[in-house]
């Protein structure tokens, strides 16, 4: 599939083509359309590339559930030394 945006709408948007391809990729990651390598493949860059993309953006990379968050937290306050 082929997705074109018109001349005209990406000269007023003031991206260069490449640049358009990073914030679409970008925003899909952002709205969880797209994992992060499939992401990062879409716009042609390795990992850590993408990875410096979304944080220019301030969009989260890691995004840990509720549970996770509360799985970490227990671990800590086991191993956390006792007063």
């Amino acid at each position: 599939m082929v997705l074109v945006i018109p001349d005209d709408i990406l000269h007023e948007s003031g991206l260069s083509e490449d640049d358009a391809l990073v914030e679409f990729a970008c925003r899909l990651y952002d709205a969880e359309k797209l994992q992060l390598w499939p992401a990062a493949r879409l716009c042609g860059m390795d990992r850590m590339a993408f990875i410096n993309e979304l944080q220019k953006r301030r969009i989260a990379v890691f995004r840990p559930s509720v549970e996770e968050v509360k799985d970490d937290i227990r671990t800590l306050e086991r191993l956390s030394p006792r007063s």
